[in-house]
C-alpha cells in the first residue's frame, strides 16, 4: 500500500501565526476623550482593532463606561443589536503604555489642551514617544484642525509618515475627511491614509496646509459673528438658530453647533486662528468667552447656550421640559 504524503497545515498560512496582517488591523489613539471614543467606536464598527491610550487606570474606566454608554444609546435607537455592541467593545481597549501601539499601522493623536502653546509642546512630545515605539512605516497622524503638521513632523526621525487628518467627530456620520500633506509627507503615506479612509467608509478632500482646513476656518467664525449679533440684541438666540436651519438647511444652529462641539473647543479653534492670522474675526468673543469661564460648555456639562438633561436632550428654557 503506497505510503500518504501529508503537508504541514502551516505551508496553507492556516495557522493564526502564519497568516498576513491585514493593513490597519490596529489602529492606536492617543487621548480617548470625546473625540479619542468617536474615533474608537468609528474604526471599531468597521471591524479594527483600537488601543488607546490614557493617562491613569480611572480615565481608562472613565472612556469604556461613556464609550459603552454611547453604544447602548445606540441600541435604545433602533441603531444597533446587542451583539454588535459586544463586538464593537471586545476590539477596544485602553493603556497606559506606548509599547502598546507596537503593532499598529496607524497611531492618531487626539488629545485635549486648554491653550495652544500647551497644545504644541505636548504634541510634539506625543509624536516622539510614539515614533520611539513603533516601526518605521507605521503612520502618525494628528486630528488636530489648527495646528499644521510639520510642525510636529520637523523633529521626528521618520518625517515622512506623518499626516494630518480631520475626521469630523462632532458629526461622526459626516462623509467627508480633509487630509492635509505636510512639507515630509511621502506619497505612500498619504495613498495608505486613503485607503485607511476608504475602510472607514469615508470620502477625502486633499486640503494645502492651513491652519483650520475648510471646515474650522468657515465653522468658527460663524459661530463667533452669531455671539455678536446675540450681543447687539439684533435677534435671540432662538431666533438666530431658526434663522439659520430654515433660512440656510443647516440642520443645527450656530449656539446648538457651538454646544454639540463644545464652547471650550471653539475657543481654541478661534485662539489658534487669530494668532495663526492675526485677523479680528477670528477674536473669540466676549460672550463665549464668559460662559467657558463658568464652566457652561454645552451637552458636555448639560449648559451652554442652551440647558441640556442628562440624556443630551435640549430642555425648553420656558417651559423646562424637552425639545427636538
Amino acid at each position: 500500500m503506497a505510503a500518504v504524503l501529508t503537508e504541514p497545515i502551516e505551508k496553507y498560512a492556516l495557522s493564526k501565526k502564519d497568516q498576513p496582517k491585514a493593513q490597519f488591523a490596529q489602529v492606536g489613539i492617543v487621548g480617548c476623550g470625546s473625540t479619542g471614543q468617536q474615533l474608537s467606536l468609528m474604526i471599531a464598527a468597521r471591524g479594527m482593532d483600537v488601543v488607546f491610550l490614557e493617562l491613569s487606570n480611572e480615565k481608562i474606566a472613565q472612556a469604556i463606561k461613556e464609550i459603552d454608554e454611547e453604544l447602548t444609546n445606540k441600541i435604545n435607537h433602533w441603531g444597533m443589536t446587542d451583539s454588535e455592541k459586544r463586538a464593537i467593545l471586545t476590539r477596544i481597549k485602553g493603556t497606559l503604555d506606548y509599547q502598546d501601539f507596537k503593532d499598529c499601522d496607524l497611531v492618531i493623536e487626539a488629545i485635549l489642551s486648554k491653550t495652544r502653546e500647551d497644545s504644541r509642546e505636548i504634541r510634539k512630545k506625543v509624536f516622539k514617544s510614539i515614533e520611539q515605539h513603533v516601526s518605521p512605516n507605521t503612520i502618525i497622524a494628528t486630528n488636530s484642525t489648527t495646528i499644521v503638521i510639520t510642525e510636529f513632523a520637523t523633529e521626528l526621525v521618520h518625517k515622512k509618515r506623518c499626516i494630518s487628518m480631520h475626521i469630523s467627530t462632532t458629526a461622526p456620520d459626516a462623509s467627508v475627511v480633509e487630509i492635509v500633506k505636510g512639507l515630509y509627507t511621502s506619497t505612500e503615506t498619504m495613498d495608505n491614509i486613503k485607503h485607511f479612509l476608504k475602510l472607514l467608509g469615508k470620502k477625502f478632500i486633499p486640503v494645502e496646509e492651513s491652519p483650520g482646513l475648510i471646515t474650522v476656518r468657515l465653522y468658527a467664525p460663524l459661530i463667533n459673528e452669531a455671539c455678536d449679533i446675540l450681543s447687539e440684541n439684533v435677534a435671540s438666540l432662538q431666533d438666530i438658530d431658526f434663522a439659520m436651519r430654515n433660512g440656510f438647511g443647516m440642520p443645527l444652529g450656530p449656539f446648538e453647533m457651538a454646544d454639540k462641539i463644545g464652547l471650550d473647543r471653539v475657543v481654541r479653534w478661534l485662539d489658534n486662528l487669530y494668532i495663526e492670522f492675526g485677523d479680528l474675526r477670528y477674536k473669540a468673543s466676549p460672550l463665549l468667552k464668559r460662559y467657558v469661564r463658568g464652566n457652561q460648555l454645552g451637552r458636555k456639562t448639560l449648559q451652554g447656550f442652551y440647558k441640556y438633561d442628562n440624556l443630551g436632550q435640549k430642555i425648553c428654557p420656558e417651559c423646562n421640559t424637552q425639545v427636538s
